[in-house]
């Protein structure tokens, strides 16, 4: 394990099986030169500090985020056909990331969490009840892609095209990841457009009549005399929300499910929390399971000075990934970090959701969807399976990482 190459981290067979090469460089060095001008920073106190010094690590990575093929003319071409992608929350420092933050944090309260709880209860029960009586399914599929999807949906005025929303968080996603040949990335160009005409609509709609959901709050929102969001701006914000509203959450719906299936131990403990009602228990978990699975591995920082993180001096103009996914497994932070523990007591520092002022927007969304899902199934359910033969895999993707598939079996609690 120890012989792994430094630069072997983008091969597509450690990408999606990245954990040996966690191990094997976490303690030799907690930041990795992978190439002239290109770090991976593995540790967890080096991540959370590089995420505090925005001055020096910054946010503003919007050429990366485009995707490898964004300079290209054939690409360049389709996605001149809508607008131009304009840096907002995930790719803005402040003073610009702030305004957006202010004027989103409105709209993504708890207050509204809580207010589409019921509705989210109602999605997780019809989704378990048609599948229930088969006594299989695959997980990804009919579960843990459908559930993100429709409340991300509902809030941003989709509810009614959950698989074009699907569809085009995909392509998003593909672009981001950087590792799809150029047909891909001229499919993914002209969903970008697609998308982003099919919210322009909606955003003129919500113009004129306000409606109770998220993007009639982003249409009309105004903070301390603030000018309103612009439609570009819109646009960028609506695109991060939903591919953060539902991929990474299927992604640590199904790959929690798979702890859950593989540590026998660790369900018995999840069902017997679901049936005392133990919520604090179940929250837990739910941070257990963001910590291990990490679904959003790493981020992409620019460095904008000379700096130096762990004592390696990294060079002005040079890119940091902080990878969360390595630091949420660093034994320095969490003892036998690879051990999935539910009632691990420092489970919810980990960094899944990034820290600082760029800490996912959308985070209380996604944990109350996993707690009112796992909560859902395991008291309705049991017997969990994987499916005979199958083994799990991961796609390659630079950023996120999510299981394709989960055929699993099971059947209804008596």
């Amino acid at each position: 394990m120890n012989d792994i190459a430094a630069n072997s981290f983008f091969d597509p067979q450690v990408i999606a099986d990245p954990f040996d090469y966690y191990r094997a460089w976490l303690p030799k060095s907690p930041v990795v030169q992978l190439s002239e001008g290109m770090f991976l920073v593995l540790s967890y106190e080096l991540c959370a500090q590089a995420t505090g010094e925005v001055d020096a690590f910054s946010n503003n990575f919007q050429a990366t985020l485009s995707g490898a093929m964004a300079e290209d003319g054939d690409v360049a071409a389709i996605l001149a056909e809508g607008w131009p992608q304009v840096d907002t929350l995930l790719t803005a420092d402040p003073p610009v990331h702030t305004r957006f933050r202010k004027l989103v944090n409105l709209a993504f309260s708890m207050k509204r969490v809580a207010a589409i709880e019921a509705d989210m209860r109602g999605v997780v029960v019809e989704l378990i009840e048609t599948m229930a009586d088969r006594g299989e399914c695959d997980f990804v599929r009919d579960f843990a892609i459908p559930l993100p999807v429709a409340m991300i949906a509902s809030q941003i005025g989709m509810e009614k095209d959950l698989d074009r929303v699907k569809r085009w968080s995909d392509a998003f996603v593909d672009r981001l990841g950087r590792m799809i040949p150029k047909e891909r990335e001229l499919e993914c160009a002209r969903e970008v457009v697609e998308f982003q005409h099919y919210v322009k609509a909606k955003i003129d709609e919500r113009r004129a009549a306000r409606t109770e959901d998220l993007l009639s709050d982003l249409v009309h929102a105004e903070v301390d005399g603030e000018r309103p969001l612009e439609d570009a701006e819109i646009l960028s914000i609506m695109q991060q929300l939903m591919v953060a509203g539902n991929e990474t959450t299927t992604s640590a719906l199904a790959g929690g499910l798979l702890q859950l299936i593989e540590n026998p131990d660790q369900m018995a403990k999840a069902v017997a929390a679901v049936d005392a009602g133990d919520e604090r228990a179940i929250l837990n978990l739910v941070e257990e399971v963001l910590r291990i699975e990490s679904p959003t591995a790493g981020m992409w920082r620019m460095v904008l000075k000379d700096s130096e993180l762990g004592g390696v001096a990294i060079p002005k103009g040079a890119m940091v990934q902080l990878r969360y996914a390595a630091a949420n497994r660093d034994p320095a932070k969490y003892p036998d970090p690879d051990r999935f523990d539910i009632a691990r007591a420092n489970a919810r520092s980990h960094l899944a959701f990034g820290k600082g002022i760029h800490m996912c927007v959308g985070n209380m969304l996604s944990r109350k969807e996993m707690a009112v899902a796992y909560t859902e199934l395991l008291k309705r359910l049991t017997g969990f399976r994987v499916a005979d033969g199958h083994v799990p895999s991961w796609p390659p993707n630079m950023l996120l990482r999510g299981l394709t598939t989960l055929p699993i079996s099971f059947r209804r609690r008596a």
